[in-house]
Order: C-alpha cells, then sequence, then structure tokens
C-alpha cells in the first residue's frame, strides 16, 4: 500500500425502480438558495441528504466523474456538472508555471463548478507522490521505499510502497496526518478528516494486493488464498481507515483472476461494509477498452463510487445514464457513491471555502520543506557494507572531508550530477526526467560532496564515466572515490524488470573505479538491485540511497560524517533475481542482505 498527497475521491478507479423520477429531478428548491446544505451550522449528514435529495441524476453522475485537467474547462465543467479534476503526472498550467498560475487555474474551475444550479464545488487532485512534484520548484521528497518495498521487486512500482513488511507499512499510515491533519481529541475514529485548509485528503493505494502480482508485472494478477490477502496485504487499509483517510484508489490488478475493479465483495463487503470505510474501468476487459458498457456496469455495481476518465468522459456519462436509466444499475447505488463523494467535500470544507488562495504561494520550496526532505534523506540511507580505510582497521565510513593524502577526491558516476534521476518517477514528469535541464529545483549529490569537503587543500574531481586509462593514470592521484550510479528515472508499467542489474554504464565505472581506488559506492534505485559476489568484494563501502529526491545535500552529510547512518532495509535485498519473489519468514529465506539490516555509523569528529 502507498499513500499519496491527494485529493483522489473514493475508491477512485485510475483510467479509468423510481429511476424515471429520478432522471427528471429531484424535488426541493431548484437554486439551492436557504438550503441547509448551505448552513455550516447543520450536521453533517443533514447537509448531505439535503443536497443529495436536490439532486438530478445528471448532476450525481457528474458528481461520480473525475477528468483531466487539460478537458476541464469552466464551461465543460458546468455542462456536466464535473465533481472532480485531476493533474495526471506531468499534467500543468504551463511549462514552469508559478504557484499564482495553478491558483488562478484551478479557481477558474471552480467558478465553473459553484455556477452550476446547486453549486458543488469540484475537488481537485494530483498525483503527488513524493511531494508535489508537477509543480516546478516544489521540494521533492524521498520515494516511499526510502522513507520507510513491495512483494516482488522486478514490479516498476516498487519504490510507490513503504516495505514488504505490513506491519512496517501500517506503521507509517501515520503519514496520513501529516497530510489530513490530527484527528481531535473526542473525534470520530475511521470517518473521513481534514483539519483546514493547510492540510489535504489523503488516498490510500492502490487497493488491494498491487504489490503482490505474478512476476512483478503491473496491473497483473496476485494469486492468494483469502487468508494471504487478508494477512499480508490488508493489514495497512484497517489502520488507513482508522487513521480516517478520505480516499481510496481500487488497483488495477486483479485477484485470484477476478479484476479488482469488478470485485465486489473486496470493494463493498470487506472495504465499505466491513472496515465500514465512509467514503481504469477500460482495464476489466482483455483487450482494453472491449466492452466498455459492460465494464462501467461491473465497476459500478462492485462499489467504485468516482471513476477517473481523464478524456473520454462523455462515454462514461452516456453509459452510466444508459445504464440506470434501463434499471441495470440501481439509483441506491448511485445515490451511496454520491452520498460518500459529498462526505469528502463537506469534510474538506469545500462548500465553506472552495477557492484556492494566493497567500500560501510562498510556501512552494520554503527552505523548512527543504531541511525537512533533507532530515528525510539522511535517515533514509541504508549502510550496507562498510570496509576499512586503511591497515589500522578504521572503517572508510564516515569520510573524511579533508583528503590529507593527495588532496583529491575522485567524483565519478552518471548519477552523481543528475537532479532528475535522484528524483525518480513522478518528478514533473510522470516518467520523470535525467539531466539538471531546470525542470526544478534542488542539489545534486556531487553538489552536495563539493559543500561537504573542506574547501582548503581539498580538490573534488568529477568525471562521469572513467575509461581505464583514466583509472591506470591516476590510481595514485585520490584519497578516495565517491561512484554514484544506478536506475533511470521511471514509473509503473514501463520500469517492470525481470533482470534487475544495474544499469550501464553504471557497472562499469563501478568495476573501473573500485578495482584501483578505494570506493564507497551510492547506489541510486527504486528497489534493489542485482550485487554480484565479486562486485561486492570489489566495493569497499555500499550505500542504498533509494530515489532521494531534491535535496541531495543529504547524501553527502552521512558519507562525511555530519549524521551517522542509521537506516535499516525496509525490504529484503536478493541475491538473485531467481529467488524472488522472497520475503522476510519465507521458508526459504537466503538474502543478500536481509529485511531490517543496515550498519550504523556515528557522526565524525570532524
Amino acid at each position: 500500500m502507498e499513500l499519496r498527497q491527494t485529493v483522489l475521491l473514493i475508491a477512485a478507479s485510475e483510467r479509468c425502480a423510481g429511476v424515471a423520477a429520478a432522471a427528471a429531478g429531484a424535488g426541493g428548491d431548484d437554486s439551492g438558495g436557504g438550503a441547509r446544505y448551505k448552513d455550516p451550522t447543520q450536521p453533517l449528514s443533514t447537509r448531505i441528504e439535503d443536497l443529495l435529495d436536490r439532486m438530478t441524476l445528471a448532476e450525481k453522475i457528474g458528481q461520480m466523474s473525475q477528468i483531466e485537467r487539460e478537458k476541464a474547462t469552466p464551461d465543460v465543467i458546468s455542462k456536466y456538472f464535473i465533481g472532480s479534476v485531476l493533474s495526471a503526472g506531468g499534467s500543468v498550467p504551463a511549462a514552469n508555471a508559478p504557484p499564482e498560475a495553478w491558483v488562478e487555474m484551478v479557481n477558474g474551475m471552480q467558478g465553473g463548478a459553484l455556477s452550476t444550479r446547486l453549486g458543488i464545488p469540484m475537488i481537485y487532485g494530483v498525483d503527488a507522490v513524493h511531494g508535489h512534484g508537477n509543480a516546478y520548484r516544489a521540494t521533492i521528497f524521498p520515494h516511499n521505499i526510502g522513507l520507510g518495498c513491495t512483494r516482488d521487486p522486478r514490479w516498476g512500482r516498487c519504490y510507490e510502497s513503504f516495505s514488504e513488511h505490513p506491519e512496517l507499512v501500517k506503521n507509517m499510515t501515520s503519514i496520513i496526518s501529516g497530510f489530513q491533519g490530527e484527528i481531535p481529541a473526542g473525534g470520530q475514529k475511521g470517518a473521513p478528516f481534514v483539519a483546514g485548509r493547510r492540510n489535504v485528503a489523503a488516498c490510500a493505494k492502490h487497493y488491494v494486493g498491487d504489490g503482490g502480482t505474478a512476476g512483478g508485472i503491473n496491473a497483473n494478477d496476485t494469486v492468494a488464498t483469502f487468508h494471504e490477502l487478508l494477512s499480508i496485504h490488508m493489514p495497512p487499509y484497517y489502520d488507513a481507515v482508522i487513521r480516517g483517510v478520505s480516499t481510496v484508489m481500487v488497483s488495477y490488478s486483479s485477484w485470484n483472476g477476478v479484476k479488482m475493479h469488478a470485485n465486489r465483495f473486496l470493494v463493498t463487503d470487506v472495504l465499505k461494509n466491513r472496515l465500514r470505510f465512509r467514503v481504469r474501468l477500460d482495464f476489466i476487459t482483455t483487450p482494453q477498452h472491449a466492452d466498455y458498457l459492460l465494464s462501467v456496469k461491473l465497476g459500478i455495481l462492485a462499489g467504485i463510487d468516482m471513476v477517473m476518465i481523464p478524456l473520454n468522459y462523455t462515454e462514461f456519462i452516456d453509459d452510466l445514464t444508459l445504464l440506470v436509466n434501463n434499471g441495470t444499475i440501481p439509483m441506491s447505488r448511485i445515490d451511496d457513491a454520491v452520498r460518500r463523494i459529498l462526505r469528502v467535500k463537506f469534510t474538506m470544507g469545500l462548500f465553506d471555502n472552495p477557492y484556492a488562495a494566493d497567500d500560501l504561494a510562498t510556501e512552494l520550496g520554503k527552505q523548512e520543506h527543504r531541511d525537512l526532505a533533507r532530515e528525510a534523506v539522511r535517515k533514509s540511507l541504508v549502510l550496507l557494507k562498510n570496509g576499512k580505510y586503511g591497515d589500522d582497521d578504521k572503517p572508510l565510513l564516515p569520510l573524511p572531508q579533508k583528503a590529507t593524502t593527495t588532496g583529491n577526491i575522485l567524483v565519478a558516476g552518471d548519477h552523481a550530477d543528475d537532479l532528475g534521476a535522484q528524483c525518480g518517477g513522478w518528478t514533473i514528469n510522470w516518467q520523470g526526467f535525467t539531466g539538471n535541464n531546470k525542470l526544478t529545483a534542488g542539489t545534486t549529490i556531487l553538489a552536495g560532496i563539493k559543500n561537504a569537503v573542506e574547501p582548503a587543500g581539498t580538490s573534488v574531481v568529477y568525471v562521469e564515466n572513467p575509461d581505464a586509462g583514466f583509472v591506470e593514470k591516476n590510481k595514485g592521484n585520490f584519497d578516495f572515490a565517491i561512484v554514484v550510479v544506478g536506475e533511470p528515472p521511471y514509473a509503473e508499467t514501463a520500469a517492470d524488470n525481470m533482470n534487475l542489474t544495474i544499469p550501464a554504464p553504471g557497472l562499469d565505472v563501478v568495476q573501473e573505479v573500485c578495482g584501483s581506488i578505494k570506493c564507497v559506492v551510492v547506489l541510486i534505485s527504486g528497489r534493489p538491485l542485482v550485487v554480484e559476489p565479486d562486485l561486492l568484494e570489489s566495493i569497499d563501502a555500499l550505500v542504498a540511497a533509494w530515489l532521494p529526491g531534491t535535496e541531495g545535500e543529504g547524501v553527502a552529510d552521512v558519507l562525511f560524517g555530519d549524521y551517522g547512518f542509521t537506516g535499516k532495509l525496509s525490504t529484503t535485498w536478493f541475491r538473485s533475481v531467481d529467488q524472488l519473489p522472497m520475503n522476510v519468514g519465507d521458508a526459504h529465506y537466503d538474502p543478500l542482505f536481509p529485511f531490517g539490516f543496515g550498519l550504523e555509523t556515528q557522526p565524525s569528529e570532524y
């Protein structure tokens, strides 16, 4: 399970008798003037039911629709009564848009929603996986795997989960309070809660078993008994619901051959009824979108409340309207969905304060946020090996801040000076970016290293891809080397990987440098990668830095001993992909580094 700083609605899908009277319109004041739902002093249930009673079928289905930002003009929102808008990965008002442009865009859309007969505000949703990665100059935190990995590291979304261990993921649901605010003393546990305008509705996703798919293939089938599903994949959702998470997104994947979006037992009977959760249909059929009418029918009857249909929203609206009018989907199911959607909107305070405010624009990229992200980087680093610095048994890490022998430190590897690579996917673009092309603001690991060493008498020499000739010629000219290599940015299916080797040219760089110079290897990745025994033997110190985000100085802080290493593996580090899937507690558990492993160091005397 992962948690996102987002406002996607209850059980949202990712791509995703009385019928005639309901279609014609509901009773009550058509304009909503003087209505109880507009009165903030009325009880929540009264406001919800009063508004629901006034809504037509078209207004209800509009509330169940979430469309993509590029289609969401004020006129479209008003015409179709759209309930939510989504900025998908990389979907922005304009390139390098400042906060004020986001505010203006969202408020324009909100004006369209409020201009409708009942004035129901829309929710604006963002895929903010590790900070608001779409926003220019935002603070990008480490990905979840660094903060807290999932069932099978071949899975392209491995870094989106906190850990392979259910208990650790359960503990990490405390992040919900960071997004939504603390439930006040005496407040109701298990009910959606958002504290105020500085908070957002969180989303627990993807329900359920998303990280247990066969072969680690994205949106594949999770083969497991009901007991295994309950004991391994479900526990974090229990805690998320108790903590008042506002929304849950249903997975693309299947459980024992049944698509999760069509699984009424798990969506309605378990999540909504048993857990009392108050809160892409295309993928139900093979091939995708082969029978969309059937997909809409199965998904809504299974219990999906809001459907993410980014671009072709009119098809969904027309099909769902037809299914209600012909009696296939009862109005009670529509009312159940809209009631849950309205509950979240009232809880968020949207009816009383629907517009975004310019006064929060200065919060973006604020130094105190960058300081917190830098701290998160320091604490997420895991020291896997720490060999000797010399003949006196002194460990290599922490490194001295002054090169006392040669005066030089070598930094190598294509990830050392690449802000995009260290941020990973879901940063500015869906798949992320490479290089330092000013798409966002931050500090590379190389810059952090240069800032960490003593400026007098120590020179940091950066050679991205040193060949054998360079190393042989200069091996006596460096006190030590720091080699930073890893995976390119990726997200979702594009990252499914059956080999999990260190991508070229990283492996060659490690072999060339570490074969001749005392070296620390910093691995930038969204999951464990293959480290062969002979390679591990040639490396003096090995650090798993995961995907640290914009604050690369956090890596240097620990390498040079301003802070000690404290991180512990949240996922098993395998010896070979032939062992996968392998998780702590398995009968034949034989990892290279076990779950929970991590060497510790103390801050240095420097």
